[in-house]
Formats: structure tokens, sequence, C-alpha cells
């Protein structure tokens, strides 16, 4: 288990202030949540468990003086995002959470006052929300979810799980804002690696298909998916190919690994959500979002599939079971 540690420079004034809204103990505060996943999905119920427990520490209790319009949205689903967003707005909340940078950017371009504390965005300098890390200097602020040097640990996994690994496809939609930022750090991991790295643009599970098929033809190889909706949106079509072709594969996000992927390394979207609730407390309290610095995580996850290994006739090494916060048998 790796944790880092993000350093912010607290600086003056931010050029841009949201007017602060001093806590009014008398009356119950709304706040609305975003959430990226479906309503059903047992992930989602754990991330807005950890956020109410953060608020509840915080001194915050639903039905006292806190309300939590809560509603859920898949990232790729551009109408529904945005009535979401809209119904959210209209209940005249005192501050928004978002999950990913989808959902995030559908508040910002909807109201540029809401207070806005964003989970899980990539890159949000390169997406436009904030103005830097330290002082955002704009309604938006919150918790990333990575800092670019994750993107050479998923090369470098892969290359752990899998030595015999010469060639590796990063595989991600390049609209996604953070695409340069992941595709420099591991063009640098490859080269020290050794590794031929192509990096293989999709939009579509059709792309998909063709890029993973056309990978597949020659020995050697494996794949890195970093973060981004249309590969989420494709999960399970991507774990049948990545079996299908008997490619080693690396992923962000656990849920790939439970599908019957076989590796992840990514946020802790739990902790995550919980660290988010700081965020909202502030602002509730009167903190400006354009002075609140932004935060990275502070520790990731490692997943591993010890039957999908077993498949592809691969020995896990010592030192990633050692690593891993969960196996899976």
């Amino acid at each position: 288990m790796e944790r880092r540690t993000f350093i912010t420079l607290v600086g003056g004034a931010a050029a841009w202030a949201l007017p602060a809204r001093a806590q009014q103990p008398d009356r119950i505060r709304r706040v609305g949540v975003l959430m990226g996943l479906a309503e059903d999905d047992p992930d989602s119920k754990a991330r807005l468990g950890a956020l109410r427990q953060g608020l509840e520490k915080l001194g915050w209790s639903e039905g006292r003086n806190i309300h939590l319009d809560v509603r859920f949205a898949l990232p790729a689903d551009e109408q529904q995002v945005q009535m979401r967003v809209k119904e959210l707005l209209a209940a005249s909340p005192d501050v928004v959470a978002a999950q990913t940078t989808a959902l995030t950017a559908a508040f910002r371009r909807e109201s540029r006052n809401v207070p806005i504390v964003f989970v899980a965005v990539g890159d949000p300098i390169g997406a436009g929300f904030i103005a830097n890390l330290a002082r955002p200097g704009s309604n938006l602020t919150g918790l990333t979810l990575y800092d670019g040097s994750v993107a050479g640990k998923w090369l470098a996994m892969l290359k752990e799980i899998d030595p015999r690994v010469a060639r590796a496809a990063f595989i991600i939609n390049p609209k996604t804002s953070s695409f340069p930022l992941l595709a420099r750090e591991t063009e640098t991991m490859a080269q020290s690696l050794g590794v031929e790295l192509a990096l293989s643009p999709i939009e579509n599970a059709g792309d998909i298909g063709r890029v993973i098929e056309s990978f597949a033809s020659l020995p050697n190889g494996g794949l890195v998916f970093p973060p981004n909706a249309t590969t989420s949106a494709n999960r399970d079509l991507i774990v049948a190919l990545a079996a299908k072709y008997r490619l080693p594969a690396v992923y962000a996000w656990r849920e790939f690994v439970t599908a019957g992927g076989l590796m992840s390394y990514g946020t802790d979207f739990v902790e995550l959500f919980g660290q988010a609730a700081s965020y909202v407390d502030r602002i509730l309290r009167g903190s400006s979002p354009a002075e609140l610095p932004v935060q990275a995580p502070t520790r990731y996850q490692t997943v591993l599939n010890l039957k999908t290994a077993k498949a592809l006739d691969l020995t896990v090494p010592a030192s990633l079971l050692v690593a891993a916060d969960e196996v899976i048998q």
C-alpha cells in the first residue's frame, strides 16, 4: 500500500472570492450530492455513508441542522446528468458535492455562484474548474482523483506481475481532461522500463474492440486502463476482451477487478468521500471555495484477482501480494 501526501502552498486572498455564507444554526442547511454511480451500486452506499459519517463527526446531523439531497447519474449519460443537476440546483442548495469530472462540469455550466465540492476529478486545472491547486479562485474546490505519478505506477505494476510484457497499450478517451498529464507520465515510465508504449485513443465500444484485437496480434503485450467515462461505461466488454486475448491488464478502478479483471491500483473512494465532508463543513461555516486548497488523495488501493492471474498462467510475486489491500480468490 502506498501513501502520497499532497503539499499545498497557501497564498494570500484570492482575486475572485465567493461571498462567505455565515453559518445559521437556526435553519437546516441543504447539501446537494450527485453520485456518478447507479443508486443500487453497493459502492454508492459505502461512499455516501463515509460522507454522512464525516459530516456527523463535524457536527452536522440529518434532520437536525442539515439535509442531503442525493441524486445518481452515470457520467456517460449526458441527458441524465443534466437533468439531475437541474433538479439539485432547483432546491437552492447551500453547497453541492459532485463525483467525477463530467458531473462537476455539468454543475459548472449551470452555476457560477453555488459552491461546488468536487470529488475524484482527474485534472481540475486542465478541465478549467480552477486557477491553481493552492488558490482555486472560483466557486469550486475539492479533491483530485490522483497525482500524476500514479500513471507510471500502473505500467510498473503491469511489468511486475508479468515480466514478459514488452509492449503496453495505454487505452483512454483522448477527450479526457487529464489525458496529456497521464500520457506524459506513462511515457516516462515506459522508457525507464524498456517497454514499447502504444497510446491508444478510443471513444466508444467499437473503438475498444478494434484496439484490443489489433494489439493482441503481436506477443508479449499488456493493457493499461486509466480512469475515464468511456472505459467505465464498457467495463464488462473490456474485461471480456482481455480474457479472450489473454492479455494482462491493470485498471484504475477496483470494480474492474471484482468483475474479473486482473489488477487495479487507484483511489480509495470511501476515504475520499470522508475527506469531502470537511470541505462541505467549512463552506457551510462561511469559508469561500475560492480560498480552500485542492487536495490529492492520501491513500491508494491495490486489488488483485488471483483467479484471473491463474487463468493467464501468471505467478503473482510476493511483493504484490504483500502490497495488496484486497485479494480476490
